[in-house]
């Protein structure tokens, strides 16, 4: 642990946790490719995938309480998405991150540029305009809505992500909700899935602990400033930002996987 090793994982959870505030996700989507290939870039020790895995599990926890807290006035948050979505994921989540010490490193890998790809390809389906609805009247399918955030969660605990970057668009383009509630919404439900996974994740032995506190750290502060940025952009910049860090994400891990 030196300065330049601190400060690349202080700014990989900075970025991270900007992103994670301003689009709704838990960050993951950005932070696992960056702190599996910046810190070999500069010469670092090579984290494994399940060490960042681990450490974007306890990270996630941080950066979307505090995206939440951002949130929390303007009614943005749907209590009722919340609990249905919520309490499915978490199960999920936590089995599949309790799970995921069993496998190899490339399958943990393969999941996550499996859930990215899948994420890319819904965030680029064309959306119908439910934007101007009021955010009182807005209604969903409540069973869909819990067995897609199981799935989501089962994938998403094995790769230490909290599933925010499917979440999203599941939520945009199957369950059509606005997308300001969706940003907003989408945290406190990716804040529920982090629980589990984090769970999962540090009762299998699979977080550096170093790492993860300057993560933590870097999240509280970027988190709310994303957040800010996110309430006064335009909705429809907001998802094409997200869909192009998606794919690109996507087209790096399977580059590598292939």
């Amino acid at each position: 642990m030196d300065i330049p090793w601190i400060i690349t994982i202080f700014l990989i959870g900075f970025v991270g946790s900007y992103v994670s505030g301003m689009l709704g996700i838990g960050g993951s989507i950005i932070k696992y490719p960056m702190l599996l290939y910046i810190p070999v870039m500069f010469g670092f020790t090579a984290f494994t995938s399940h060490e960042v895995s681990g450490i974007s599990a306890v990270q996630v926890l941080f950066a979307s309480i505090a995206g939440v807290w951002a949130y929390r006035k303007g009614g943005y948050l749907n209590k009722s998405l919340i609990i249905y979505m919520g309490g499915s994921i978490l199960i999920g989540s936590f089995v599949g991150s309790f799970g995921s010490k069993g496998l190899t490193e490339e399958t943990v890998n393969i999941v996550y540029g499996i859930l990215a790809l899948i994420a890319a390809v819904m965030m680029f389906v064309p959306k119908k305009q439910v934007d101007d609805k009021p955010l009182n009247e807005v209604t969903f399918n409540k069973f869909l809505a819990a067995i897609l955030a199981f799935i989501v969660g089962i994938g998403s605990g094995i790769v230490g992500a909290a599933g925010g970057f499917l979440l999203v668009p599941i939520m945009l383009v199957v369950l059509k909700i606005p997308t300001r509630m969706t940003i907003a919404t989408s945290l406190a439900i990716t804040f529920i899935s982090s629980i589990g996974a984090t769970i999962g994740k540090v009762s299998t032995g699979q977080v550096e602990y170093y790492p993860a506190v300057i993560m933590i750290v870097a999240s509280l502060i970027a988190a709310p400033l994303g957040a800010k940025a996110g309430k006064s952009m335009n909705t429809k910049v907001l998802q094409f930002i997200l869909a192009l860090l998606i794919l690109g994400t996507a087209i790096k891990i399977w580059l590598d996987i292939l």
